[in-house]
Parts: structure tokens; sequence; C-alpha cells
């Protein structure tokens, strides 16, 4: 079955944003501010589209003193129609394009957010059609599974979704006189103070305030970041979240508390505020961005919604060698990180899952 032409230009952002938000799904990884975020850690970007339509925007990085720079597609590709011809039309598009736009490449990395057995995977097809494309599974870099509460519903179902002992933790909160805030870019030093304080207590790794500044500056102009504070009558801030949009659909890639936060149960006033304040702003689904392990996890799945696995990773190989020597570099890479600050491997993958995807992202 032919697959309808690609009409719009993925070199105009305006154009390429649109067809982001209006895919299925779309990613906020894959809107143009987010290259902007990462073209300050030394990232290049190249936005490719094939006949389907399908497309992604690619992020591509060139670690010294390797030859061959690392192309990383983060939460695409994305696509209006998948079929087994337009992911053979991208893997075309990636092998003649790419080098042609970004130079010596040895590998692209994708990592869509397809349902594992879904509807776009009925019995694995979608997994069959990328094996035949030449993509090859690989290791993920953003978290493989997620919760996302479907926000069509009406605000009593919602609110009924969650466990009877989590409406208990809003009511308490609420009877405390919290209150649930939207902020400005000039409380992110709050922000970033919880978000520190949490992530020192529970033990992953973040990145620089600035990095979240870059975030906001690139996301916020576009009304497609939201920053929430859950605070005292007298403005202590107690817990947070940052939340950032695609189309209909709501991320929330940062948050965080302080342990006053967490004894008074203002995380969970956040959250449900967060969840029904997005649906009535006209948002359709809502996206706990990964479930990690332990409490994260059992916090998360008692605001309702449905656990969403995906289909993983993938790599279409355009340099065996190259690919073999990233390889290489990149284990080594991770473990110096690892022994560095003191960590296990599975606590830096949700550290790195719950902040937009390590610094591949």
């Amino acid at each position: 079955m032919s697959q309808p032409s690609t009409r719009f230009d993925p070199d105009d952002p305006t154009a390429w944003d649109a067809f982001v938000s209006g895919a299925d799904p779309g990613s906020y990884l894959q809107l143009s501010p987010w290259a902007q975020v990462k073209a300050v850690n030394g990232w290049s970007s190249v936005r490719l589209a094939a006949d389907g339509p399908i497309g992604a925007q690619v992020l591509v990085r060139r670690p010294r003193p390797l030859p061959w720079g690392f192309a990383y597609a983060p939460r695409g590709p994305v696509a209006t129609g998948w079929s087994p011809d337009s992911l053979a039309a991208l893997a075309d598009t990636l092998r003649s394009k790419l080098p042609e736009r970004a130079g010596r490449v040895s590998h692209v990395r994708i990592d869509p957010e397809i349902e594992y057995g879904g509807p776009l995977d009925p019995d694995g097809a979608l997994r069959h059609a990328l094996r035949a494309a030449d993509f090859r599974p690989s290791a993920p870099i953003q978290p493989n599974a997620t919760r996302i509460i479907d926000l069509r519903a009406d605000e009593d179902a919602l609110w009924n979704d969650l466990r009877k002992k989590w409406r208990q933790y809003v009511n308490k909160a609420r009877k405390a006189g919290i209150v649930v805030v939207d902020a400005e870019g000039d409380r992110l030093g709050e922000f970033y103070r919880i978000y520190r304080e949490t992530a020192d207590r529970a033990g992953f790794l973040i990145r620089t305030e600035g990095a979240y500044r870059d975030v906001w500056d690139a996301f916020r102009p576009h009304g497609l970041a939201r920053l929430l504070f859950a605070q005292t009558a007298d403005g202590e801030p107690l817990a947070t979240l940052f939340l950032v949009r695609s189309g209909p659909r709501v991320v929330e890639p940062y948050g965080g508390m302080t342990r006053e936060g967490g004894d008074s149960r203002a995380n969970y006033l956040l959250k449900w505020e967060a969840i029904r304040s997005s649906r009535e702003q006209g948002s359709t689904s809502y996206d706990l961005w990964g479930l990690a392990t332990g409490g994260i996890a059992h916090f998360k799945t008692g605001f309702g919604g449905r656990e969403v696995r995906y289909i993983g990773a993938w790599d279409l190989v355009l340099d065996p060698v190259g690919r073999q020597v990233y390889q290489g570099a990149q284990r080594a890479r991770v473990e110096w990180a690892r022994r560095r600050h003191g960590i296990s491997g599975e606590r830096d993958a949700a550290a790195f899952g719950g902040d937009g995807g390590s610094d591949a992202a």
C-alpha cells in the first residue's frame, strides 16, 4: 500500500513542530526547541522526513578523537502513518541524507514511543518491519516504560482513579493550607534547590541548574513549559514539577520535594493538581515519564492511568567499524561516570530516565 507523500519542509521549524505535534505519538524531544537545548552541549541537529509521512529530528555528537559521529533521534521517529514501507523509506533517507548533512556517522539510534504489542505493533508487526529495514535492537537511552493517564475522562473519573489513600493524602495537604501555584522562570532557582535535594537524598544524577534554564528558555516562549510549586500559605515551596508539552500531551520529566513536603503530602496534592489542571487546559494525556523502581514507581502507580512498555531502542548501522569503536568508548565512559559518582547502574538509569534521558538525549 503506497504511503502519502511528505508535504512539509522538515527544515522549517514551524512546519516540523506542527508535524510532531500532530503525530501519533509525538514527543517534546522531537520538537525543535529540544535541538536548541542540546546545541548548548555540542549536539548538532538534522531533521529528515520520508514518505509516510515519517521523520526524525536527529541529534549528532562527535566525541573526540573519534572520526565518527553518533546520531540519536530521541523518542523518534514520529509519523502520521506507520508501515513497513514508511520505515524502509526512512532507513533509506537516513543512509543517503544523514552523512550528506552531518558528515561521517557510525550509527543512528532511534527509540520511538510505540507500545510493545500495542495498536501500532500488533503481534510484533512494527518490530518485524524495523528488522526488515535493517534496524537492530540496542541499549535504551530513554525510559522503556511509563505510566500514561488518559485525560479525556471527566475530572470525577480521574479523581476516582486515584487510590483511596492517595485521595486522603491530597485532602490532608489541602487541609494543612498547602496550595499549588504556577510560576515563571524567576523561580527556577527554587525548583533546582528542591530537585537537587531530592537527587542527593535518592542518590541519582541530575544536570546543572543552567541545563534546566535552557529547557525553560527553549520551551516556555512557545507555551510548552510549566513550572508548578506546592507551597505553604506563606510561600515556602515544598514540592515542584517541571512540565513540558507536545501537542495535546503533557510530560513531567523533572520534579522533586523537600523532606517537609513528603511529611505534609504536598507532593500528592501537586501531582493531582498537575493532572487536573492539564486536563482543564485541554490536554488529552499526561505522561508520568518513566517508572523507575521501588517507591517512585509505587507513588506514580497510585495516580491511576495505564502502564505502557515501549518497543525499545534500535540502531541503524551506517559504519560497522565506527559503531564497534563507539560502543567500546561508551562503555568505558559510563563505567567511569558510575565510579566517579559512586552509584549503581540501576540508580544511574533511573536518574537519567527521570531527567530526560542521559546526556545523550
